[in-house]
């Protein structure tokens, strides 16, 4: 197969150890290196990809910062149990029953996770230009802004920039820097505006500096941005949200009828 000139000039400019740990993450996240297994050995990593002891061990270690794999130099390192979270939206839309918990607090739970959130920020704000588009809002338009950070286990999971109508949102809890009884979905149902239709945006993106710090990378690994648009009745557009994952530690799952 003759390869197109454009794609066979496409060299792969990451430095070598940046090559070789991406190589070995794929292999621990598809499951070829399965949890409790060791990494080849710094021998067998030298001849498969034809580096220097240094350039191994620094590969290595990004996947240690990484939390992927534990060892110490000179021992055999070990994959750890995978932490790749599996997410699946649908499972989390609507509002919960009176008295229920959250129900990404009721995932977390069925994996034997403890979660929490803590709010960062609550106030009148000028979204981002794809989330006032959405809005339909002028470059100097504003709505109401409630962010928050999702923690697993005491690790930043997830940055959320969910954002709201002033129309709807005055006057009402949404305003007030706490969490809501039943999540935001169960008080927009009864303010009557029940998410009814959500669709989601899903890119893979660098981490800007304030996603790095708060979610607490520890490389320049992508971050999973999902654009998540809610409507209610009459197509009503209740609800923006940006929800920003650590690449590497999650992925999405979706179902689809074929009906």
């Amino acid at each position: 197969m003759t390869v197109p000139k454009a794609e066979s000039d496409a060299a792969d400019r990451r430095s070598l150890h940046e090559r070789i740990a991406a190589d070995l993450r794929d292999d621990i996240m598809t499951g070829e290196l399965a949890p409790g297994s060791h990494l080849p050995s710094t021998a067998q990593l030298k001849d498969r990809f034809d580096s220097s002891n240094a350039t191994v061990q620094k590969a290595v270690q990004l996947l240690k910062e990484e939390g992927l794999v534990v060892g110490r130099a000179g021992a055999a390192v070990t994959v750890r149990e995978h932490r790749q979270r599996t997410v699946r939206p649908a499972a989390l839309m609507g509002p919960t029953a009176p008295g229920e918990t959250y129900r990404w607090l009721t995932e977390a739970a069925k994996h034997g996770e403890h979660a929490r959130s803590a709010i960062l920020d609550v106030s009148e704000s000028r979204p981002p230009a794809d989330v006032r588009a959405v809005f339909g809002l002028s470059e100097n338009g504003t709505a109401l802004l409630r962010s928050q950070i999702l923690l697993v286990d005491d690790e930043p999971a997830e940055l959320v920039h969910s954002y709201y109508p002033l129309d709807i949102a005055r006057g009402t809890a949404l305003m007030d820097r706490r969490r809501i009884k039943g999540g935001t979905p169960a008080l927009l149902a009864e303010l009557g505006y029940p998410p009814l239709l959500s669709s989601d945006r899903v890119s893979a993106r660098i981490p800007t500096q304030d996603q790095y710090q708060a979610l607490r990378l520890t490389s320049s690994m992508p971050v999973l941005r999902t654009l998540r648009v809610v409507r209610s009745n009459h197509d009503r557009l209740v609800e923006v949200t940006v929800m920003i994952k650590a690449g590497h530690l999650y992925e999405l799952q979706y179902e689809f009828g074929t009906g």
